[in-house]
């Protein structure tokens, strides 16, 4: 965040809490199954679950909610403030396979469509420095698509575990947290491994940058790795704060 400070959700025992050297502080009380937040221009934090809501000083605003989702996962902003978002349709907690879903993008103007519809449990979502090439995680399938001016296919897939949240950095490179794979990995821009680090924990879920700094959360722990080189920055929301009704596939 701009005052330093590092959002973070507790999935499973629910809230999003914020940490800052004087403590933790929590944002959104009890709201479970969260996995992803962005930050809104006009202030407050947009933040998935059952649903995608707007948390600001009003409470929770309901913006976007699919027919036949379970929920909607994680989630990026592009350079001109439209949300891309994944949507779940099944239920991790209960052991459920996953079926195909898809990757939605709100713009400023409140419109939604599908970019992505055949995803095996989507997770973290990025964009390419210049803006050209959307890159999203499928958990289900350990492996990382890729959509750009050609068309959609595989990126990359995880040397080890699955793949759960995803970041860029200027060079255009792709970091992506393992999962179950107890580490996280960095991909060229061609899709080739160029790093691999190991990181302490059960699970490691998801990444954040700030500057040349990785926050990385994994069961029980938010931790800080320095990697030396900058994360691409990612902006504030711009969608509008109403509700967005998709009845079966918005396209």
């Amino acid at each position: 965040m701009p005052d330093g400070s590092v959002v973070f959700a507790n999935t499973t025992e629910g809230g999003v809490h914020r940490w800052s050297p004087a403590g933790v502080t929590t944002v959104v009380a009890r709201r479970r199954g969260i996995g992803g937040i962005a930050a809104h221009v006009d202030g407050g934090l947009l933040v998935g679950g059952r649903d995608l809501v707007h948390a600001g000083d009003a409470g929770l605003t309901t913006v976007l909610d699919v027919d036949g989702a379970t929920g909607v996962n994680d989630m990026t902003v592009t350079a001109d403030g439209s949300v891309l978002v994944g949507v779940l349709r099944h239920r991790p907690g209960a052991g459920e396979t996953a079926p195909p879903s898809e990757l939605l993008r709100i713009s400023p103007a409140g419109s939604v469509r599908v970019v992505l519809e055949d995803l095996l449990w989507p997770n973290g979502i990025g964009v390419s420095p210049d803006g050209t090439t959307v890159y999203v995680a499928e958990f289900a399938a350990a492996r990382v698509r890729v959509l750009g001016p050609d068309g959609g296919s595989v990126f990359a897939r995880a040397p080890r575990g699955e793949c759960d949240g995803l970041a860029v950095d200027v060079e255009g490179c792709v970091w992506v947290a393992l999962g179950s794979g107890g580490g996280i990995a960095r991909f060229t821009a061609d899709g080739g491994l160029d790093e691999l680090i190991d990181v302490p924990g059960r699970f490691v879920s998801s990444l954040a940058f700030s500057g040349t700094a990785i926050y990385v959360t994994t069961v029980g722990a938010l931790l800080r790795l320095d990697v030396g080189v900058e994360g691409l920055a990612v902006g504030e929301a711009r969608i509008p704060v109403a509700r967005h009704h998709v009845t079966g596939h918005a396209r």
